[in-house]
């Protein structure tokens, strides 16, 4: 009897193990965008690209910045597995200063919660 509790034991523990090994993964290829030292005015599109590593639909539910300067826009279609997709990123240019801000993205992945950087430095149009 002992060895039949034990065998059950070990097969739900397994089980168990490997249903967390399924589901939608998100790996980013860069985490931080640096823009470099730009000039007022410049392109501040940005993308984050991304690859769904695992073996499910990745959702991205939500995604936000740490301020209104930064304006981040998801995917609206699930990525299927193996399917690559971006977060694209509008930083505000017409503010001179540092740059270093989050957006924070939230998705149905193994880690639903990522949280990705953009810095760099927007300096004065020269004449100006």
């Amino acid at each position: 009897m002992k060895k039949v509790v034990l065998v059950l034991f070990i097969g739900l523990l397994g089980f168990g193990l490997t249903a967390q090994e399924t589901g939608a993964k998100i790996k980013f290829k860069t985490e931080i965008v640096d823009y470099g030292e730009i000039t007022k005015g410049s392109n501040g599109i940005r993308v984050f690209e991304f690859t769904n590593t695992g073996n499910a639909p990745l959702v991205i539910s939500k995604v936000s910045s740490s301020c209104g300067c930064t304006i981040p826009k998801k995917p609206e279609a699930p990525i299927m597995p193996g399917k690559k997709g971006e977060i694209q990123v509008k930083y505000d240019t017409n503010r001179v200063g540092p740059i270093a801000k989050a957006i924070t993205v939230i998705s149905n992945a193994d880690t639903p919660t990522v949280v990705l950087k953009i810095k760099g430095k927007i300096k004065p149009v020269e004449g100006k």
